[in-house]
């Protein structure tokens, strides 16, 4: 035969044992301090302490009965004066039930004669004046196990809050790492097409090279980040469809510190901004010119930047008219990254063209939430 004991059951056995142990200490600590004002009696004060201890003992035996008596009452926990008026009238004959019990467990603990605790004595004492005392320690009891659900309903409810807005920022960045893909796809494929009627070997170069680029894209599938190791090999390839495009019309600077690789940056972050400087600075400037793609490690802060020395912004230039790329970049940065140091900044070169500035924490591990 086949134990039915299982690691959950074992856990559940021992989850219910500490909760015992906790109740046993709490009612013990209740008995300890309403002992206290008596001890300056001429009793002996272990005679009183045992007493004390044996009638909040009581009311411990008594908490799984009421807690499951709240449990079934078929009145909402929104109709506070009803289910208020059914907990008194359950509770006065709770408090005669617990006059016996108590008178029991003076007996057990060598405070009460057995005689004494059977008959109508216990029931004689609690109604001389105990009912209402008891019926309010019955209530103090329900008002906690109510206080004890209220916390759980509300860490849940948070908890669900938490997990929907988790969901939610995960779905708006894979929307938006979505709008990333036929964004340079559309773009490669249109300056494919543009040579291959003029310069099909070309073409073909750059075909495979897209290959490439659709190869690390469902690669990295949904995720959010990569390692900036694997996001500077996404860039190589389409700066090789460009190269094939331009020529030596576009020289290209990669200038990267050999402990950043292995930092997460957002997927496809250099990419558009590359794409931006050479179709927005360099394709417009007679004789090309050149992109300098650089990282550092300041501190804890890892800054990227891209700088072209094209044609610039220009006088009209204003932030609210990036584009597509550079938009949904800076919403990602500051989606993946919200309350800390990340930041997109855009601005004109010294000596002129653009610069483009992205500071993002130098984390070489990737953050909660990508898949």
């Amino acid at each position: 035969m086949t134990s039915t004991h299982t690691p959950r059951m074992e856990k559940s056995s021992f989850s219910r044992l500490r909760l015992s142990l906790a109740s046993l200490l709490a009612w013990t600590a209740v008995g300890v301090v309403f002992a206290v004002p008596r001890l300056a009696s001429n009793a002996a004060w272990w005679f009183i302490l045992r007493g004390s201890l044996a009638d909040w003992w009581a009311w411990g035996l008594l908490v799984p009965l009421i807690v499951a008596v709240d449990r079934r009452l078929p009145i909402g926990v929104n109709n506070v004066r009803t289910r208020l008026a059914a907990h008194i009238a359950i509770g006065i004959p709770t408090t005669l039930v617990y006059s016996y019990l108590a008178a029991l467990l003076q007996v057990a603990v060598g405070v009460m004669a057995w005689p004494q605790a059977m008959g109508l004595g216990p029931l004689r004492d609690a109604m001389k004046g105990g009912v209402l005392w008891n019926l309010l320690v019955y209530l103090l009891v329900v008002g906690g196990w109510q206080a004890v659900q209220y916390s759980q309903h509300y860490l849940a409810s948070q908890l669900r809050l938490e997990r929907l807005e988790r969901h939610f920022s995960e779905a708006r960045l894979n929307v938006l790492r979505m709008q990333l893909d036929p964004h340079f796809l559309f773009n490669a494929l249109n300056t494919i097409s543009s040579l291959v009627g003029s310069q099909p070997k070309l073409a073909r170069g750059m075909i495979e090279q897209l290959g490439d680029l659709l190869r690390l894209s469902l690669e990295s599938g949904r995720r959010q980040q990569v390692r900036l190791g694997e996001e500077l090999e996404f860039l190589g390839h389409y700066l090789a469809i460009q190269k094939t495009r331009f020529g030596d019309a576009l020289r290209v600077v990669v200038d990267v510190p050999a402990s950043a690789p292995p930092i997460f940056v957002p997927s496809l972050i250099l990419q558009p901004l590359v794409e931006n400087a050479v179709r927005h600075g360099l394709a417009p400037r007679p004789g090309g010119g050149t992109v300098w793609v650089r990282a550092s490690i300041e501190g804890a802060t890892l800054c990227l930047s891209v700088e072209d020395d094209g044609v610039g912004l220009g006088d009209t230039w204003t932030d609210d008219r990036a584009g597509l790329g550079l938009s949904v970049t800076r919403e990602r940065i500051a989606m993946l990254h919200p309350g800390q140091k990340a930041s997109l900044h855009i601005g004109a070169r010294e000596g002129g063209g653009t610069h483009v500035r992205v500071l993002i924490p130098a984390n070489t591990v990737e953050v909660p939430g990508d898949e």
